[in-house]
């Protein structure tokens, strides 16, 4: 009777241990490691199963299972988090689910839609063409209330959002329209906005001749409020960042004059008022200038030739050619071209 007993004892032990071994394969710890996964809507899943294999203990458990939940055929393009403690079980769910991770995508620092689009082709799956032709879309343009594509720009305002990395080019201008309505019903924007007569494209717009002519934030609205004088009285803004925009030309360092002569709607020293559209992303600081902006005589203004990213500003023309003398003489001395 031992002789049976013992072995029995033996062959349940094992049995045991296997169950325990399985049980844990599939709903113990399986993610050796915090990683994020990128699934795009075009990978082979033989693809996702590797990139998956990476960083998972039991790969048997994890085909098993995900062979039950036909994930080949089933699985959802996106960013995933594998978290330490995270179970096969959890694993392949979270790809059959679609259990996303949301990205943070920041924008700042662009002039045009394309230049937009390629920045975020880098952070979303969607690429800088799909963007880009979502960016000018005539019919999306009109369908929010603008006139055009360009105008439509100024829905986009610099800062760290948070996106589905798969989010469509489409959804994505959504999101970015419904920010653009919460950023002016803010703070009474929208109110302040009635003193300078602008309405909010040509207040973004304004901002961003603003913002290419200073990143001194204190000086913003004194700037803002020279070119708030020039309208009014009907001078030429005479702005040299929309020189740049106008040619495309944005590396170009010294504003010659053969530059003033180039034909475009965007050359304010041809054409009196703001140019069509926004010349880039103005910053919201620059923004809150232009509706904070200062109230002086000032008309004109030029660079320091201390080159400390501040300026000179004047009344008069004869201060002005003063001043500009003065930085102008400094460019000659830095070989600046």
């Amino acid at each position: 009777m031992k002789k049976i007993i013992i072995p029995l004892l033996v062959v349940a032990a094992v049995v045991a241990g296997v169950a325990i071994w399985c049980y844990d394969a599939f709903y113990g710890n399986c993610v050796r490691e915090r990683h994020s996964l990128f699934v795009r809507s075009s990978d082979p899943y033989d693809s996702v199963a590797d990139s998956v294999d990476l960083y998972i203990k039991h790969r048997w458990a994890y085909d098993v299972y995900a062979e039950r939940l036909n994930l080949a055929d089933t699985f959802k393009a996106g960013h995933y988090v594998l978290e330490e403690g995270m179970s096969v079980i959890d694993v392949v769910r979270m790809l059959k689910l679609g259990l996303q991770t949301p990205v943070k995508v920041t924008m700042n620092n662009v002039k045009t839609p394309a230049q937009l689009a390629g920045k975020l082709a880098r952070q979303l799956e969607a690429d800088s063409v799909q963007l880009v032709s979502t960016f000018t879309d005539n019919a999306l343009a009109e369908r929010l209330g603008f006139s055009n594509p360009l105008t439509m720009f100024s829905i986009f305002l610099p800062d760290t959002y948070e996106f589905y990395w798969t989010v469509k080019p489409e959804d994505f201008v959504e999101r970015m329209y419904k920010e653009y309505k919460k950023f002016w019903s803010a703070s009474g924007r929208d109110e302040k906005r009635k003193r300078s007569g602008l309405n909010r494209v040509e207040v973004a717009t304004l901002a961003s001749i603003v913002y290419e002519e200073t990143r001194k934030t204190d000086e913003m609205p004194r700037i803002a409020g020279v070119y708030i004088n020039r309208l009014r009285q009907g001078i030429p803004l005479q702005a040299d960042p929309t020189i740049k925009y106008a040619m495309q030309d944005f590396g170009l360092r010294r504003i010659l004059y053969r530059h003033l002569k180039y034909e475009s709607p965007y050359n304010t020293y041809l054409h009196r008022g703001l140019p069509p559209s926004p010349i880039c992303m103005p910053s919201t600081a620059a923004i809150d200038a232009v509706l904070n902006y200062e109230d002086h005589d000032y008309i004109f203004f030029c660079a320091r030739p201390t080159f400390d990213g501040y300026h000179n500003f004047a009344r008069n023309l004869s201060e002005h050619n003063a001043n500009a003398r003065a930085y102008q003489s400094e460019l000659n001395k830095r070989k600046i071209k």
